[in-house]
């Protein structure tokens, strides 16, 4: 009986909030937020142009924050590079690992959240467990769009369209079993960065023109990067280091990248399989003397051949207008698996190994017109002084 009234109780609370915004000119968000019941409830926020100067605090949990689509409009005049939105339990960091400090289950949906040069994060979430932001529009942030810290179990980001922030699209520390799903990054410096974490799931995304790179993941295990389309960083698409291990990068378009495709600089016991990396101008996959025990399979790596030309031309004014195509550069890594892999149209071998490789089983790849432009007898791999390895059954090599 007593969970009947409580479930009572907040559905008047939540009707009282949403006619209380919809009769009034000048919405106090805070306001709203603070007098939810202590179970919790849901604000609904009207359509139209909200100006904040301090973080929207919410402090407590099982709240839902909702807008009426892009058409509720959060703008972040703060100039102290304070959040447009800060999700926190009161106690929070005071105390380490308090138990009792953590909020669960609060839900951000259907809004839009912009702020300026001087503005912090769109939204920041610490210590926050089934954190859930869907349908947000964040864009034009001085910080990041969205930042989770210490939200530690089961954050969810789906279906939101992220943009021309000054940091990280979203950023992610100390974090656990996240899903980042369904989800339009643009013109961020980096799309996402997780950092210290472990099993992401980052599957369906499109990341389209970021300033710096695509995907940055360190000390992070488990995890999956797949069916993702990321195109045109001017850095580079993947980036797995700091003790990743664990990791699968698979099913990803990756095209078009001046800085390179898929880089390992610190990663154990990953696989790189089915990718497609058309029109990478340097190494569409590097890794690095900190890496090792890695399969790299299936994958695709082409230039812009179609049917008996090239789409695109060799020289142009500009690097993202010409024709390119790169292999995978070994440095001085060990235990590597390349096999049923496709090369061609590359200005580069297919592989390249160098400084001291060792273990490579290198067999069973298609090789066609790569290293363009090299004297004549360059080798299509090029395995330098790798040792104990095997390198047979290529063909075209």
């Amino acid at each position: 009986m007593n969970h009947r009234v409580f479930l009572f109780s907040a559905a008047i609370a939540t009707a009282n909030l949403t006619a209380a915004a919809e009769s009034s000119p000048r919405f106090d968000l805070q306001a709203a937020i603070a007098a939810l019941p202590p179970g919790g409830g849901v604000v609904r926020v009207p359509a139209g142009e909200i100006e904040i100067n301090q973080p929207i605090v919410i402090a407590s949990g099982d709240v839902r924050l909702e807008g009426a689509g892009a058409a509720t409009h959060l703008i972040n005049r703060n100039t102290q590079r304070q959040p447009a939105i800060l999700v926190r339990h009161p106690n929070h960091g005071k105390t380490p690992r308090d138990t009792k400090a953590r909020l669960w289950r609060v839900t951000i949906a259907n809004l839009r959240i912009s702020g300026t040069k001087e503005s912090g994060d769109g939204i920041r979430a610490e210590g926050i467990d089934e954190i859930y932001v869907h349908g947000v529009a964040i864009d034009h942030n001085g910080g990041n769009g969205i930042a989770l810290r210490d939200c530690y179990e089961d954050p969810r980001l789906i279906g939101n369209i992220i943009t021309y922030n000054a940091a990280a699209g979203v950023l992610l520390e100390v974090c656990h079993d996240i899903v980042v799903s369904a989800n339009q990054f643009e013109e961020n410096q980096d799309a996402l960065r997780c950092l210290d974490s472990f099993n992401l799931c980052m599957t369906g995304n499109n990341l389209d023109d970021h300033l710096r790179h695509g995907v940055v993941i360190e000390n992070t295990y488990g995890s999956i990067v797949s069916g993702n389309m990321i195109e045109e960083c001017d850095g580079t698409a993947i980036i797995l280091d700091r003790d990743c291990y664990g990791i699968t990068v698979a099913a990803n378009t990756i095209a078009h990248h001046l800085g390179g495709g898929v880089h390992l600089p610190d990663a154990w016991g990953c696989a790189i399989s089915g990718n497609t990396f058309p029109l990478v101008h340097s190494d569409s996959i590097r890794v690095g003397p900190g890496s090792g025990r890695l399969t790299i399979s299936g994958n695709n790596f082409s230039n812009s051949y179609i049917g008996g030309k090239d789409k695109r031309p060799a020289t142009g004014k500009q690097p993202m207008s010409r024709d390119a195509g790169t292999g995978i550069m070994l440095d001085g890594t060990s235990d590597i698996a390349i096999t049923g892999n496709t090369f061609g149209g590359l200005t580069t071998p297919a592989i390249t190994a160098k400084n001291g490789c060792q273990r490579l089983l290198i067999t069973n790849n298609v090789i066609v017109d790569v290293n363009r432009g090299a004297a004549s007898g360059a080798k299509a791999i090029e395995a330098g002084d790798a040792k104990q390895s095997i390198i047979k059954d290529n063909i075209g090599s």
